[in-house]
């Protein structure tokens, strides 16, 4: 292995010559730093890049770590990996599988030292394991789960953005509105609140509320949620509108009714949440709550970047706005 007493030994100067030309920290003449460039690349001497950040006090690395990386997280993490490279600094990745273990495997001091900052989008830990770990290096929470007060956070506007949803299949004629995938978990706001949307918005229009109508999933995949859907098809219970919990869950939805022989939205509209690239392409075109992945990466990043520059104020917690956007699977849409 090359050693910077090689590179000065080559070059004819010494090693803290060599160390002030690598790491910038002191002017040294054009002729000298040149020789001890020439020096580096003849050697191929490698530069330690993680000891010299981390003898500097920071690594130009931010992480993000999420669930995974599919549909909804790739599409933040596109957004947010923009804005952090904008700011100077790279992205890293970390996947947790949802899994409590592997996000506080994430959060502990020596995973920690490595990044400047962290975007933990919080699926597996609880309020009560969170209000325990004591985290040196800043970081934003983001998710739909409740978080202790110390720590920012950013979440969606759940129960608006599944209000909306409903209400405007009830101004296109639905009556029977199931929601799809939105059980009541109570540390769980997106089921939760989501739920929460779907019946305000079926109380305000006089329906009432019929617990038979929360369809429950067990899992958060097409494939579960097409299985659960037929189940209700085949059940014989009434519905003519389907608030899916994702927009993931609405395709699993669309593919059950298509093999039953229903016409979307003639039959029964249909309205998902998150407002993913793809579900513009998919025939009539999906009605979905933007979740505004922008707007969230924003003010995730502004807020960690408030942290890293020294902020010692209370912690924010955010909720992002989202809107909807009517396509061919409702009625009245695009």
């Amino acid at each position: 292995m090359v050693r910077m007493a090689d590179v000065a030994r080559e070059a004819g100067v010494s090693v803290m010559t060599v160390s002030n030309v690598l790491n910038e920290r002191l002017p040294v003449g054009e002729p000298t730093r040149a020789r001890v460039m020439a020096a580096v690349e003849a050697l191929g001497y490698e530069v330690n890049l993680t000891a010299r950040h981390l003898r500097a006090g920071r690594t130009d690395t931010v992480a993000f770590i999420a669930p995974s990386f599919h549909d909804y997280f790739g599409e933040v993490s596109d957004k947010i990996a923009l804005l952090i490279e904008a700011g100077g600094r790279h992205l890293v990745l970390e996947r947790t599988s949802a899994s409590p273990e592997q996000e506080m495997e994430a959060l502990s001091v020596a995973r920690l030292r490595l990044y400047d900052g962290v975007l933990l989008s919080v699926a597996g830990l609880d309020i009560d394991r969170l209000e325990r770990v004591r985290i040196p290096t800043p970081i934003v929470l983001l998710g739909e789960r409740d978080v202790p007060e110390r720590f920012n956070h950013v979440r969606l506007a759940n129960e608006e953005g599944a209000r909306l949803a409903t209400a405007h299949m009830i101004e296109g004629g639905s009556r029977r509105i199931l929601a799809l995938g939105c059980t009541f978990d109570p540390g769980h706001m997106m089921s939760s609140d989501r739920r929460l949307g779907w019946e305000r918005a079926c109380l305000d229009a006089g329906l009432g509320v019929d617990p038979r109508y929360v369809v429950p999933i067990s899992e958060y995949s097409s494939a579960a949620a097409r299985d659960a859907m037929l189940d209700v098809i085949d059940s014989g219970l009434p519905f003519d509108g389907v608030f899916a919990i994702t927009d993931i869950i609405a395709l699993g939805a669309v593919s059950a009714m298509a093999d039953r022989g229903l016409r979307i939205p003639a039959d029964v509209q249909i309205a998902g949440f998150d407002n993913l690239d793809m579900v513009r392409f998919i025939p009539p075109g999906l009605t979905s709550v933007d979740a505004n992945h922008e707007g969230l990466a924003e003010k995730a990043v502004g807020l960690l970047h408030r942290q890293m520059s020294g902020w010692t104020g209370p912690a924010e917690h955010a909720v992002v706005p989202v809107r909807l956007v009517v396509r061919g699977s409702t009625r009245g849409g695009a």
